[in-house]
């Protein structure tokens, strides 16, 4: 691995019980969906999937700027990706679950926005991507599997969250203390004492509808997860005007 992962993308993440094997970097042809995949028939694509495959130098020249913002624990392996402000049953699980374990949780930002947010399961760059899709959205049409923002902020979180506290109004209360109280980003542990927390970040040029996508190795297991907040274009950060000069 090279170019801002080895720096940013999994240098602290672990897995309970084990210890991840480094891979050696696929091809950065692989990064494009592939056209003929049945994942993305009727099926938003990100022209950003290929911001994987730069280099440090090539980040800095589109003008992507990328912070970690440090590690969720992931007990179940449920994910849930969400605009934490909307209460009740709109804090969608990903029908894919991941090994249980800690990982890095990265932004990429641009023009002064955060362009995505990222999660981190191995080493090694995608195959393939395939778009990420809700317990709720199985079985319906694609393009149904984004989640909708209408507070500027959105979270990624353990699906354990939802149970950790005794009563929903008391978690949708935390949830609305620390959404409103960060700049940017946050990552923040509802309970003292437990290891269990919340990753929190702004979301591009605010509310909208956002996608998500699953980077895959060759046998099919995540390696990335990525919310795409649709600053960028074609993986580059600067303005229409500079990019396209």
């Amino acid at each position: 691995m090279s170019g801002w992962l080895a720096r940013f993308g999994f240098k602290l993440g672990r897995v309970a019980g084990s210890v991840l094997r480094r891979s050696r970097p696929a091809a950065s042809a692989a990064i494009s969906p592939p056209a003929t995949s049945t994942e993305w028939d009727s099926a938003p694509a990100s022209s950003n999937l290929g911001v994987f495959a730069l280099s440090e130098a090539e980040m800095a020249e589109r003008k992507i700027i990328v912070t970690a913002m440090g590690e969720l624990e992931l007990p179940t392996g449920e994910i849930i990706a969400c605009d934490p402000l909307i209460t009740g049953l709109e804090r969608p699980v990903f029908s894919r679950k991941v090994r249980p374990g800690c990982y890095p949780v990265t932004l990429l930002e641009a023009q002064g926005r955060v362009a995505a947010a990222v999660l981190r399961f191995g080493t090694g760059l995608p195959v393939r991507w395939e778009l990420a899709a809700f317990v709720r959205d199985v079985g319906t049409s694609s393009w149904k599997s984004g989640f909708i923002v209408d507070d500027n902020v959105a979270s990624f979180m353990d699906k354990s969250v939802l149970t950790l506290m005794s009563d929903q109004e008391e978690l949708d209360s935390y949830l609305a203390d620390v959404a409103c109280s960060f700049d940017k980003f946050r990552m923040d542990n509802p309970v003292d004492g437990n290891p269990l927390n919340i990753a929190m970040f702004d979301t591009g040029f605010g509310d909208g509808n956002y996608y998500s996508f699953w980077g895959l190795d060759a046998a099919g297991e995540p390696l990335v997860l990525m919310t795409d907040f649709e600053v960028l274009e074609n993986a580059d950060g600067r303005e229409s005007s500079q990019s396209n000069s």
